[in-house]
């Protein structure tokens, strides 16, 4: 079986070209840093380090990673890693590996994106991007801790009572 489930951060915003032909598809190439941990001198402190893993999707995969992903977004892709080969102008011949993207999903909330990440990336400039809200449903807003306040009275609302 071939899967993969990555979680990371784009390093730049995707490259999307187009197939040539009477039915042109879209094609995004883009990198994940994909967060790595390891334990140096065995048992000692844990430092987080990343793989850069090279990422492609396809059709409407890729005209989604057009839209709505950005340098610094934090998402989950699930996939197959496809390898394959070429030969440089040079003729020295290069060895590749890509993750074919099957589903892609945002892994945190437009809020969490909107400063700048652990790993060095900054969301602040991603206006339209992150956790995807639909423009017909409103945001609710939510109190300092995070957590959305809930009117009094709407009890007899909630279907879990």
């Amino acid at each position: 079986m071939n899967k993969v489930i990555l979680m990371g951060r784009l390093t730049r915003d995707p490259e999307i070209r187009y197939s040539q032909g009477d039915q042109s598809m879209a094609v995004a190439r883009y990198t994940l840093a994909v967060d790595r941990r390891f334990s140096r001198n065995n048992g000692g402190d844990n430092q987080q380090t990343a793989d850069f893993i090279g990422c492609v999707a396809f059709g409407r995969s890729a005209e989604f990673a057009e839209k709505y992903l950005r340098k610094g977004i934090k998402i989950a892709v699930t996939g197959r890693i496809q390898t394959g080969s070429y030969t440089r102008q040079d003729g020295q011949k290069v060895y590749t590996t890509d993750v074919v993207v099957e589903d892609q999903e945002f892994a945190e909330s437009k809020n969490a994106n909107a400063g700048s990440s652990s790993d060095g990336f900054s969301g602040g400039n991603n206006s339209g991007s992150g956790g995807f809200v639909p423009v017909d449903r409103p945001v609710p807003s939510a109190a300092a801790d995070g957590f959305m306040n809930i009117p009094d009275g709407i009890d007899e609302e909630l279907p879990f009572n």
